[in-house]
């Protein structure tokens, strides 16, 4: 089986101190780590063609940077990669990335395309059915369980209310992973050097036969964003005393707010 997996190189925000300048994010000195759910999706294709057979392909839309999450999906046990990798591609929307997605795996023979659900820095879970859509291939989301048999690939989806469904789709298809899947092997440093020298495929725009009006910023459905801190309060209101005290307090305090009657 020949599976492509998409992944992304996001900022790990968890510990960090977060700035914002003129409504964009100050992400230049934030470390950037593999999307978490991505991680997910490499594993499981890797583990799909250890079972079968076939070989594992990553690719990513970003800037230079983002070659280092490529890496990490060679030293997971990828055999190829591939790194879009243009000016064109900035401050793009999933539409946007989507359409350079598709134009760069059409006509190349994969067999599945498998993803992260959603990007931890963005998380509008799009990219993946946006993809599909352009490729005009079946797909399913959620997945916590992928299985192969002819022509065919049965997916497990999560659903609410800790349900879940089976589905099968012919191939080829389109998979966005959720996080919990499997575990993903680890990748130590000496892993990640060894892979350094693997020669990682470079496509521009035009490689894709794409202008700079379908991708990027032009092709955009936002026409503008930005963030900014929320004004700070006046603090909190601390309260002390017994357990039963303390629900008093909070009681009277919302009964002078409004909240209680």
């Amino acid at each position: 089986m020949k599976i492509l997996v998409l992944v992304k190189n996001v900022p790990e925000v968890a510990e960090a101190e977060l700035e914002i300048d003129q409504g964009r994010l100050e992400t230049e000195d934030l470390e950037y780590v593999i999307n978490e759910w991505d991680n997910y999706a490499v594993e499981a294709a890797v583990q799909l063609t250890e079972a079968g057979g076939g070989e594992v392909t990553v690719m990513t839309l970003g800037d230079e940077e983002a070659e280092d999450v490529l890496r990490r999906g060679l030293a997971m046990g990828a055999g190829k990669a591939v790194h879009l990798c243009d000016e064109a591609f900035e401050g793009g929307d999933p539409a946007a990335a989507a359409r350079a997605l598709a134009a760069a795996i059409k006509d190349q023979g994969f067999d599945l395309v498998l993803a992260g659900v959603q990007s931890a820095d963005l998380g509008q879970a799009a990219t993946g059915v946006l993809l599909a859509s352009e490729l005009g291939w079946p797909h399913a989301t959620m997945a916590i369980g992928i299985e192969p048999a002819g022509g065919e690939v049965a997916v497990t989806r999560e659903l609410e209310n800790n349900t879940s469904e089976k589905v099968s789709l012919p191939l080829p298809a389109v998979i966005t992973v959720q996080s919990g899947i499997n575990q993903p092997r680890y990748v130590s440093i000496m892993g990640i050097r060894k892979v350094r020298k693997m020669t990682i495929e470079t496509m521009e725009a035009d490689d894709l036969g794409l202008d700079e009006n379908q991708v990027g910023a032009a092709a955009s459905a936002v026409a503008s964003q930005g963030l900014s801190l929320p004004p700070a309060g006046e603090g909190a209101q601390m309260l002390s005393g017994s357990l039963e005290e303390i629900c008093d307090q909070a009681a009277g305090i919302l009964r002078e707010k409004g909240g209680l009657s």
